[in-house]
């Protein structure tokens, strides 16, 4: 009978040490061991391999899951890496079990974020190909036209980047705040798109991922309800996670 073998950065994902996108980055650089020795990207694991990242042995996969929804302030740093940003998102939150948060808000961004120690899940809620719904309210230096809702809404072609944005719902709240929808995540988007149309963004705040709703303080947190994660459960039931370089956003900064 042969024997199952997982490729490390899945392993580690559902683990619940991190992301698949994480554990390539622990991987390549050299943190991560298989029987004390460092492997190759790409290696497999089975079932009696010791996997290690930092010395610390990663075991098989849990099922006493944290699922936590953040309010986050402007100035604290998406990241898990403590050893490099001051004002980071764990060290900020100071949970008592190891999380990570999915996706991301710039720094100069605030609102709603989730966090987990399920790596498993990340991936279906970030890839842009499952159309999953963020939605932001944004405040702009300059009175909003409605040409500018329009242009907005029917996607803006970033040329750095050689790809247009997808068509999105955007409304005119008042003379400088509108909100916006999305279901993808390029980097810095909603920022560059307002740039584009000469609009400098204010104020970013993110009050919607999926059916999570922001109503909690600012700087707080709290566990997602078991109706809230059923119903998260049912809409990425049909996601894909797995890795597919044609259809990956690389990051989810706004």
């Amino acid at each position: 009978m042969s024997q199952e073998l997982k490729r490390l950065n899945k392993y580690l994902s559902e683990a619940g040490y991190c992301s698949r996108r994480a554990a390539d980055r622990l991987i390549e650089a050299g943190r991560v061991t298989i029987n004390d020795v460092v492997p190759e990207m790409g290696t497999k694991v089975a079932s009696e391999d010791v996997v290690k990242v930092d010395g610390e042995i990663i075991g098989e996969r849990k099922q006493d899951f944290v699922y936590l929804a953040f309010n986050k302030p402007v100035g604290i740093v998406c990241t898990t890496d403590t050893r490099v940003e001051k004002d980071n998102i764990i060290d900020y939150i100071n949970y008592p079990k190891r999380i990570f948060p999915i996706g991301r808000l710039d720094k100069p961004s605030e609102g709603l974020i989730l966090l987990t120690d399920d790596g498993d899940i990340v991936n279906k809620i970030l890839r842009a190909s499952n159309n999953h719904e963020k939605e932001y309210i944004v405040t702009v230096d300059t009175p909003i036209s409605q040409t500018f809702i329009e242009r907005m809404s029917g996607g803006i072609y970033l040329e750095d980047l050689g790809k247009r944005t997808k068509k999105c719902v955007v409304n005119k709240i008042d003379k400088f705040t509108f909100s916006i929808i999305l279901t993808q995540g390029l980097n810095r988007q909603i920022r560059r798109m307002c740039e584009y149309l000469n609009y400098e963004v204010q104020t970013l705040k993110r009050v919607r991922i999926m059916n999570i709703k922001l109503d909690i303080s600012l700087g707080q947190y709290r566990e997602l309800t078991k109706e809230e994660f059923k119903e998260l459960n049912t809409l990425i039931s049909d996601s894909v996670k797995t890795f597919q370089p044609k259809t990956i956003d690389r990051s989810n900064n706004y």
